[in-house]
């Protein structure tokens, strides 16, 4: 799956197919800078080298849709920007014409994904960021899903476990910024789905997330090394006496976190849906949509 147009297999039969102004070598082949137009109204500038794109440069598609970057036997090799019809765009690099290695993706919605790619899928480590809540998933994706240890980090609180399937599973703590943790675990309970299905014999179930929270504790806070310095044996010093306060502190803002109900829990899980996977297929036109052709063989 790939975002190519339809100029390949028209090139690599015939230099004479559609319109060409640019330089040629001795056996009449494309080959140095030039400009060509194809009979289905997309546009190529830039290298050539035996009759193929190699090399830097610009193809337009008709739909509005157009790469920036390197060719390599007439396909997207190297570093390139993609713009797609309806604004999205990925910068990053390419291998055989699929998103591969490292490139950010910025989505209709103003959304980023910014980290791995591998054959067009984010795959690897990568931070997805989500615009409208300002909230950003930060760990490891599979196939184009969240799954492995990752943080989901919100305003004022962030989770820290495990994801499968864009959900959190198993152990895991929540970090609050007032300085406690949450710790627990994710397990997976069977909702009923739909109200229609009670007219059939059996009940669809879906399986999903519910945080059970097992213990709250203090925040490890980091504070720089200081000099030491020797107060009087018979008082306490300062620094001891403000730590002390300090504990007392933290540990009554963790007594009220802990009378939190399992239902006001619940509203904590990051269970946010990236926006994303509905737009990979329907929005991300350059997957399927742009073709060169017959030769081109293809996040989630």
């Amino acid at each position: 799956m790939s975002d190519l147009g339809s100029e390949e297999l028209e090139e690599e039969g015939e230099n004479d197919i559609g319109e060409y102004d640019g330089e040629r070598n001795e056996a009449g082949e494309r080959h140095g800078h030039g400009k060509a137009r194809l009979p289905n109204g997309d546009t190529y500038e830039g290298n050539y080298e035996h009759g193929k794109r190699h090399g830097q440069g610009i193809y337009k598609f008709k739909s509005g849709a157009r790469y920036i970057g390197e060719y390599v036997k007439n396909k997207k090799h190297g570093h390139g920007t993609f713009i797609y019809p309806d604004g999205s765009r990925y910068e990053g690099e390419w291998a055989d014409d699929l998103r591969h290695g490292y490139g950010v993706y910025y989505y209709v919605n103003n959304d980023t994904y910014t980290g791995e790619w591998f054959a067009h899928q984010r795959h690897g480590q990568g931070t997805y960021f989500y615009a409208e809540t300002g909230s950003k998933y930060v760990g490891t994706w599979v196939n184009g899903q969240q799954e492995g240890a990752a943080e989901l980090i919100h305003l004022n609180h962030r989770y820290q476990g495990k994801f499968l399937n864009k959900n959190p599973v198993g152990p895991g703590k929540y970090v609050f910024d007032v300085g406690c943790e949450q710790h627990g675990e994710y397990r997976l309970t069977d909702v009923e789905r739909g109200e229609e299905e009670e007219e059939e014999e059996t009940t669809m179930m879906t399986l999903v997330p519910k945080w059970k929270a097992t213990k709250i504790t203090e925040l490890a806070l980091w504070t720089p090394t200081l000099p030491e310095e020797h107060p009087p044996a018979e008082a306490p010093g300062p620094e001891e006496a403000l730590g002390a306060e300090g504990d007392g502190e933290l540990m009554e803002e963790g007594q009220a976190l802990a009378d939190i109900s399992e239902g006001e829990t619940d509203s904590l899980r990051p269970g946010e849906d990236d926006g994303d996977s509905t737009r990979e297929d329907s929005r991300e036109y350059g997957r399927d949509d742009y073709r060169y052709d017959t030769t081109d063989q293809g996040l989630l």
